[in-house]
Order: structure tokens, then sequence, then C-alpha cells
């Protein structure tokens, strides 16, 4: 019988279309950076800042995961997107 874990894997490398996937179901740090972003909306204060900073993480971390281990170089590429995306996007809230 297979855990949930071992079942969520599989649902993660499931992409479209399956020779080339273009689209996957999102992995854990996509999930988090999504759930931690809006999160960070509903709330003020040191914790918005808290959460926004989880987000940043989290995509980072999704990112750099696409980066170096993407399916294909479409996936590749769009991790090295969001790795610019969001070294500006901290780089602006430093600034701000």
């Amino acid at each position: 019988m297979d855990t949930i874990g071992q079942r969520f894997n599989r649902l993660t490398q499931l992409g479209f279309p399956a020779r080339f996937p273009l689209v996957q179901f999102p992995n854990l740090p996509l999930i988090l950076a999504f759930v931690l972003g809006t999160a960070s909306r509903f709330v003020t204060g040191v914790d918005h800042n808290y959460l926004r900073a989880a987000s940043y993480l989290a995509m980072t971390v999704w990112a750099y995961e696409e980066l170096a281990h993407g399916s294909n170089w479409f996936r590749r590429l769009l991790g090295l997107a969001f790795v610019g995306i969001l070294v500006t996007r901290v780089a602006r809230a430093i600034r701000s």
C-alpha cells in the first residue's frame, strides 16, 4: 500500500503534455509559496513581513529545484526566470 507521501510524489510528476511537460501539478514548495503569499495579504505589520518572506523562500526553493532538476529545458528556463523575478522583488522590498 502506498503512503500519502508516495501518492503525492506521483501526483507531482504528472505533467502536460506527457512527453514535454510544460504544466505540472504543484510540488510542496510551490504550494507553500502560494498559501503563505495569500495569507500575507490578510495580516499586517510584522506578521505580514514574516509570511511574505517565507513565501519568497518557498518560491526560491521551487525555482532552484526547477533550475537544477527541471524535466526539460523549458522547466529549467522557468526556474531561471523566477530566480530573476525573486531577486528583483527582494531587492525592491529591501529598498522600501
